[in-house]
């Protein structure tokens, strides 16, 4: 199959961000218990966001930066009763449908300008999110802020969870192989903190202490000829997408959960999901990386999608990764947080600032229980 290579790959982040301490300040905002429970409370939310490995995180809701104070938002109110779940889902969509056009638009004018491409030439419009809904989408949008033609191909990956910019990576790669005058441009866009969940649920707590808004874009072309590059390393930075593959693990189901509910999209994350990862992901990623004639220890590069901390330790611990293979993913969930689907891009944009050498594998994971690979080169 005809690689599809990376021409050009941009991020976007809302201006403002909220350090971790400052989050878990607001959090106990959220959360009206007994008085007897209510002195425990922020205690223990404190507790679940220090654990979270994240330092910073942006959010298209808020209104100033903060480095250990309270920031400014007035999407959020304080809670009233122990019963109230905050805004209502028509309420968060609404924001969804002001806020998510321009990040994504910031995204791909910045993979755009890297790549020198027209944008008249883009003949395919892929665009990624699992946070919000609207129609006209914002993929309508994109084509009229960066004058992509009128023709341009639009599909959209709706509601895959954390993995969907590599469900769009290997659109983009089946199209490229499809038509080698294609020229596609991915754009994933989350506004994870819209979806913030009142009330005391441990699960859910540790959500609202993982998720953050960003938004990424990659624009790629059929490899030309001679640059599908053989052997087990290349030289050079991965830019080269060669391969990609799912794998579903069975009897997981229920263990990641991502659903639209009245307040908002409400995740559930099991605390089995590190041991299944563990136990699962050496067959998986074994079969997909023999097909093209590699082993786990050829690869160079990693991006992982950071899940959270335990969740990147289960995978380093089931491939035998190192600190420094495991760094990447680890610093993006640190100063970003985990925005969802644009996060593994972020990682490979980290990887391709850095110059780091190929091959390269992207991983996430996502509710089924699924993993997605994706091999560069």
């Amino acid at each position: 199959m005809t690689g599809l290579e990376i021409l050009g790959l941009g991020t976007a982040l809302p201006e403002y961000s909220i350090s971790q301490e400052a989050a878990s300040v607001f959090a106990s905002t959220c959360v009206k218990s007994t008085v007897d429970e209510q002195r425990n409370l922020p205690a223990l939310i404190q507790a679940l966001y220090r654990r979270a490995g994240v330092r910073q995180r942006h959010s298209v809701l808020l209104e100033s930066s903060s480095d250990g104070e309270a920031t400014a938002e007035r999407f959020y109110r304080f809670a009233a009763t122990a019963d109230d779940r905050g805004p209502s889902t028509a309420d968060r969509m609404l924001r969804y449908e002001q806020e998510a056009p321009p990040l994504a638009a910031g995204a791909a004018a910045a993979a755009i300008e890297q790549s020198g491409i027209n944008p008249q030439q883009i003949t395919h419009l892929i665009t990624v999110s699992c946070s919000g809904f609207s129609a006209p989408g914002f993929d309508l949008l994109l084509t009229e802020q960066l004058r992509l033609p009128a023709s341009v191909a639009r599909t959209h990956v709706g509601f895959m969870g954390c993995h969907g910019a590599l469900n769009g990576l290997r659109v983009a790669h089946a199209f490229a192989a499809a038509d080698p005058s294609a020229v596609v441009l991915v754009c994933a866009v989350e506004l994870c903190t819209l979806h913030h969940q009142y009330g005391w649920d441990p699960q859910k707590i540790v959500a609202n202490s993982l998720f953050a808004d960003g938004a990424a874009a990659v624009v790629g072309r059929a490899a030309a000829a001679g640059s599908q590059i053989a052997g087990k390393s290349s030289p050079g930075i991965p830019r080269l997408i060669v391969g990609s593959a799912s794998q579903v693990i069975p009897g997981t189901r229920d263990m990641m959960t991502w659903n639209i509910r009245n307040t908002g999209f409400e995740m559930t994350l099991s605390p089995e999901v590190p041991r299944i990862i563990t136990e699962h992901l050496p067959g998986a990623l074994g079969a997909f990386l023999n097909r093209h004639s590699l082993q786990i220890t050829d690869i160079a590069s990693w991006g992982i999608h950071p899940g959270g901390p335990r969740i990147l330790s289960a995978a380093a611990e089931a491939i035998s990764l190192t600190d420094q293979q495991l760094e990447p993913s680890l610093g993006i969930l640190q100063r970003c947080g985990n925005m969802s689907s644009p996060t593994v891009l972020f990682i490979l944009q980290e990887h391709l600032r850095r110059q780091a050498a190929g091959p390269c594998v992207l991983l996430g994971f996502g509710p089924g229980l699924n993993v997605e690979m994706c091999l560069l080169r």
